[in-house]
Order: structure tokens, then sequence, then C-alpha cells
């Protein structure tokens, strides 16, 4: 059988009041008893006084026994009436944690005061919101990689249905339509090979001291294509006499990183749109900011746009996005090179988005990567 917290700390509370107790009682009993003997041999024996001192004696034992005992019957309640003041929001804290083992996250534990007892349960609260968060991107994500490759298998199979029928005719057009399928299968299934092995603990940087105006530029050489096919204006200045802005990153990696948020930005940016991007010196770290003109990000979807497979476009048309894997890649590889990014929506009169990556120029103290 379990020990109840609170009768254990009355127990503890009413252990020690009655140990201090008993130790004054037979303190006092034996030092009354002493001096009222002392006493009786200086007097010699006075007539009357030894009945005196004998009743006085048991006067002050009756006294001091009575004293203790009521002493310790209060000190019971009292410390009773702590011990379940103090047990009980731990009781609760202990059922709210089972309870959550149990798959019901939606629990909380009620908490006064602001002492490390309410903090505790506050804690547990935050705990469980962010159980509650991660369940459901866990299930949100299940849920998209089974739609991601459920849609271009199912082309795959009608196509091949109809060409096996002889419905279609195997002309490369159609062939061309099924390997598109079929890489849209290994893109997807690449980035979430990339991803795991990027949360891995054996992944590994390869830093130096690298110019990141050339990086970013490098980046917008290889999107612009793109950005020029859909009418989107990319721009991003970086005089040639300007002075370097020297770290040590991973070159691959960072273009990796640009490459994704121009991409996205791309995506959610309409024709005759503007995509600007900015490196921006802030002393020991650096700040890169890709700003665009589109529809902007709904204040919903910001502080979940960044986690796998997540896409605010409920209806998962791939035609204005991607995987839902760049902006989960981009995150890691920021934290891999020990730096911060977020995103900001809705702050400027002409809408759009803008994307903030933080990088250090050199290499943290704590990072292992």
């Amino acid at each position: 059988m379990k020990q109840r917290l609170d009768l254990r700390l009355a127990a503890i509370i009413i252990s020690i009041t009655a140990g201090i107790l008993i130790v004054f009682t037979v303190t006092n009993i034996v030092t009354n008893h002493y001096h009222i003997a002392m006493y009786q041999q200086q007097s010699n024996g006075h007539h009357g006084m030894d009945e005196l001192n004998e009743h006085l004696e048991q006067a002050q034992m009756q006294s001091i026994i009575l004293t203790c005992l009521l002493s310790i019957a209060v000190a019971s309640i009292i410390g009773i009436y702590v011990a379940r003041r103090i047990s009980a929001p731990l009781i609760q804290m202990k059922q709210a944690a089972e309870m959550m083992t149990q798959g019901k996250l939606d629990i909380r534990v009620d908490t006064r005061g602001d002492d490390e007892i309410a903090g505790l349960g506050s804690s547990l609260n935050e705990l469980a919101v962010q159980l509650q968060k991660q369940e459901q991107l866990r299930r949100n994500m299940t849920q998209d990689i089974a739609h991601e490759l459920r849609t271009p298998l199912t082309t795959l199979k009608s196509h091949t249905r109809a060409l096996e029928d002889g419905i279609w005719e195997p002309t490369a057009d159609r062939f061309r339509t099924c390997l598109e399928e079929i890489d849209r299968l290994i893109d997807l299934v690449t980035e979430l090979e990339d991803l795991h092995d990027m949360e891995s603990p054996e992944f590994q940087l390869s830093r130096s001291e690298q110019d990141l105006a050339k990086i970013i530029e490098r980046a917008v050489t290889v999107v612009r294509a793109a950005y020029n096919e859909k009418q989107v204006d990319l721009r991003y200045v970086h005089q040639p006499g300007d002075s370097p802005i020297i770290a040590k990153v991973d070159t691959d990696r960072m273009l990796q990183i640009l490459i994704n948020v121009l991409s996205n930005a791309l995506h959610h940016t309409p024709a005759n749109g503007r995509v600007q991007a900015d490196l921006v010196d802030e002393g020991n770290t650096v700040q890169i900011r890709i700003k665009d003109s589109g529809q902007g990000i709904p204040a919903s979807d910001l502080p979940y746009i960044f986690e796998r497979l997540y896409r605010g476009d409920k209806s998962r048309n791939r035609l204005i996005g991607g995987s839902g894997m760049g902006l989960a890649i981009v995150k890691q590889l920021v934290a891999a090179h020990g730096g911060d990014v977020w995103a900001e929506s809705g702050k400027e009169p002409a809408g759009g988005s803008c994307f903030y990556i933080r990088i250090p120029k050199e290499i943290p103290v704590d990072s292992s990567r």
C-alpha cells in the first residue's frame, strides 16, 4: 500500500514537535526535583516544609505533563493541517502527471500563490500545453506524410492502369508525367532523410571563414531563373567596394538555407511582386533579412511554419507550396550554426512576410557541430 504524502509530512511535524516537548518536559521535571531536594537538605527539614515541597513538586510535574500533552495535541492538529495544505498541490500534480501519461493532455493544475510549488504547477501546465502542441504536430505530420505519398502514388497507379488497359497511348508526355510523380516521391524521401541526418548527433558542419555577401550572391544566382520565369523582382544590392562580412560557416549549408528561404518567398509572392534580400553586420553576429510582397502568413500559422511538413495552405495545393520540408531544414541548419531564425508578417502596410536569419561570426563555445 502506498504511503500518503500528507500523513508522512504530518508524522514528521508531530514527531519533531513531540520530541522537543518531551525533552523539555523531562528536563523540567529532573531539574525541578533536583532543586527541591537540594532546598530540603539546606532547610534542615523544617516542620511542614516536606509536605509543601512535595505538593509543589507534584503540581509542577502535573502542569508540565499536561502542558506537554496539550501541546502535542495542538501540534498534531496543526501538523496535519499544514501537511495537507503542503501536500495537496503535490498530490494534484502527481495525479495530473499520471493522467498525462495516459494521453489526457488537456488536464491542468490549479496554481495559487507565487511560491516554488505554484511555480512547479505552472511549469507542469506549460509542459501539458507543449505536449498538446507536439502531439497535434505529430498527428498532422503523419497525416501529411500519408497525403504526400498518396497523391503521387495514386497518380502513378491511375496512369499505369490507363496505359495497361490501352486507354492511353504510351507517349513521351505520359511517361514524363509518371517520372515527375516519381521525382516528387524521391524529393520528399530525400528531404526527410536529410532532416533526419541533421538531427542526429553525428551531423557535423564543415566551417570556414567565408564572405556571406558572396554566398548570398550565389544563392540569388541559383534562383534567379525561377524568379524571372514567374516575373518576380528579386533584389540584392552589394557593391564591390563594400567591406566583406566574414563569418565561420558551412558554405554549402548556408547556400541551402538561403535557397530554401528564397524559394519559399517565391512560392508565396504573386507575379510582378518583389523580394528583397539584405545583409546587416551586427558586430558579433550577422543578420540576413529576406522580405517578400506576398500574401503574408496568418498569425495562427506563424508559430508552426518551421515545423516539418507544415503548410498553412490546408488544401495542400502544390502549385503554391512545396513539400513543407524547406523551412524545417532551414531551422535545423541555422541552429547547427548556433543562430536563430524567425519570421514576421503583416507588420508592413503593403503586407508580405519577412524572414530573419541571425548567424554568429565565430563558432559558439557551446556548439559541438
